[in-house]
């Protein structure tokens, strides 16, 4: 754990990370979309690797929205399997919040994850993200998601985490 480092995503980390992507509860996307995201937010992109380099984590995200709605955004966070319960997937948010809060100044941060995945669900309510809304097949069709956010300090009267009464589907979304 302490011989880990982190440090920025780049291009060639795309060759090397299957290991850790090719998991079930892991998105996968084409590269194209990976190197969208290192271009548009390279900030937000960032690996942690053991004492060998091999990848043993990595997080992506974005920031989005307008006004009181902009925000970070999680896409995606994983830990390779042999590395999991070790504190990387907290070391990671972690580093995405202060992005959101200290370059791009958001109100909150948020993520979607599948409903069914309770690990991580306990994972990021005990790092402070509230359930803000269910959205209905989210995860092509098949499964639900909980869109998960965390106020950040500018959102001073926590506007941004107050529940919504009611699921919402895919195109509902502002």
């Amino acid at each position: 754990h302490s011989m880990s480092s982190s440090r920025y995503f780049s291009c060639l980390d795309l060759f090397e990370f299957n290991s850790i992507n090719l998991d079930k509860l892991t998105e996968t996307y084409n590269l194209s979309f990976y190197l969208q995201y290192l271009a548009r937010w390279p900030l937000y992109f960032s690996l942690l690797q053991g004492p060998d380099h091999r990848p043993l984590a990595y997080i992506m995200g974005k920031a989005e929205g307008e006004g009181e709605n902009w925000h970070g955004h999680v896409t995606a966070v994983t830990v390779a399997a042999d590395s999991r319960r070790l504190g990387f997937a907290t070391n990671l948010m972690t580093l995405l919040e202060t992005v959101s809060e200290k370059i791009y100044d958001g109100y909150f941060v948020d993520l979607y994850v599948r409903v069914s995945n309770n690990v991580a669900v306990n994972m990021y309510k005990k790092l402070g993200y509230t359930i803000y809304r269910t959205v209905i097949g989210y995860y092509s069709g098949e499964e639900d998601a909980y869109d998960m956010r965390k106020a950040l300090p500018r959102d001073k009267e926590k506007k941004s985490i107050i529940p919504l009464p009611h699921p919402v589907y895919p195109s509902e979304f502002d």
